[in-house]
């Protein structure tokens, strides 16, 4: 019966994934939510993590964007429950979904609904945004898109302030299996100048076999339409490169070309997984900016320029492992500087 849910979830990258994993193994759903004001922003990431058979706990992270702070508040394993025919995980009175979330905590409790999601296009040979790799069964971590944009609607209690997120607007993503990468950059941001604009992207490295490679994914919604750039659909990552300030991504595929010029901010600490417990640590900033630049790779022409607020943006681990430049687009194409 496990293994048919498990089976299942392939098709559903939202829902659990933990159904036969017993040792070593991770699960966590990240929710960011920024007020229609923008004075508030914050990351509720619930999860489970397992070591070794029979230790385990579950666990709630919030991140408080503005104020740059982190809290890890943990439950017994025996807390924790999924639904295996949808997207609906529990943690004590704590319940999470793909269209609510609903807090009963003493220090945070409240309901937010979500109307307007925009998640990412599933195929049966390709179920979300991990693509073809969601059937390699070695990968150290795997990822999924629950939404890419969508409006908040209701008010949550957060210490001793009552908030509302009424008209803000929403994100939602997961990770699952054993590590996060040893080298990555993750952004994220769904503040443009207009409404109905979502960006995220991430470069890895990524265990393969006895060797390794840098990984990418890219989703740009716009105009009504995902534009993907991933290292499955032919997009090529031509420049790659971090540093105390920014971040930046050039990628092609066969229609566009996108570049992107992240300024990195003030940055919490995180917990993250190490061979299935929480044990890493990681910085993640939640007002940092995104610039935007999308063309017409056939004439050259700029189909969108904008800047991203409130963004969220991780660079952890050995990035010089994941940092390069293509030399000969380098030169016959405008620089980052």
């Amino acid at each position: 019966m496990r293994w048919i849910k498990q089976i299942q979830a392939l098709f559903h990258p939202e829902r659990y994934h933990g159904w036969v994993r017993s040792n070593k193994y991770f699960e966590g759903w990240y929710y960011k939510i920024v007020s229609a004001n923008e004075q508030h922003a914050f990351a509720f990431i619930p999860g489970i993590a397992r070591r070794e058979p029979g230790e385990q706990h579950a666990f709630l992270q919030v991140l408080d964007g503005k104020a740059q702070t982190a809290e890890y508040i943990k439950f017994p394993g025996s807390a924790f429950s999924a639904a295996s025919a949808s997207f609906r995980i529990e943690i004590d009175r704590n319940q999470f979904t793909g269209d609510f979330m609903h807090l009963d905590h003493d220090k945070y409790s409240g309901t937010l609904q979500f109307k307007n999601k925009v998640p990412w296009p599933g195929r049966w040979y390709s179920p979300g945004i991990m693509g073809p790799y969601t059937f390699v069964p070695f990968m150290e971590c795997y990822h999924g898109i629950v939404s890419m944009d969508h409006e908040l609607k209701g008010t949550l209690r957060i210490g001793d302030k009552n908030i509302d997120f009424s008209g803000g607007r929403g994100y939602i993503e997961k990770d699952w299996g054993h590590s996060f990468p040893s080298a990555y950059f993750w952004m994220q941001s769904n503040h443009f100048s207009g409404p109905g604009i979502s960006f995220k992207a991430s470069v890895a490295k990524i265990p393969w076999l006895r060797s390794s490679f840098v990984g990418f994914i890219a989703g740009f919604y716009f105009n009504g339409k995902l534009l993907e750039f991933t290292t499955y659909n032919g997009t090529k990552l031509l420049h790659s490169l971090a540093d105390s300030q920014k971040v930046e991504l050039l990628m092609e595929n066969k229609h566009y070309r996108l570049k992107v010029m992240a300024h990195r901010d003030r940055a919490a600490e995180l917990a993250s997984p190490i061979a299935g417990f929480m044990e890493g640590r990681i910085s993640e900033s939640m007002t940092s900016e995104l610039v935007i630049t999308l063309s017409d790779k056939s004439n050259g022409n700029i189909l969108f320029h904008d800047t991203g607020r409130n963004a969220a943006l991780e660079v952890a681990g050995k990035i010089e492992e994941i940092i390069f430049d293509d030399s000969i687009f380098s030169k016959s194409h405008d620089s980052f500087s």
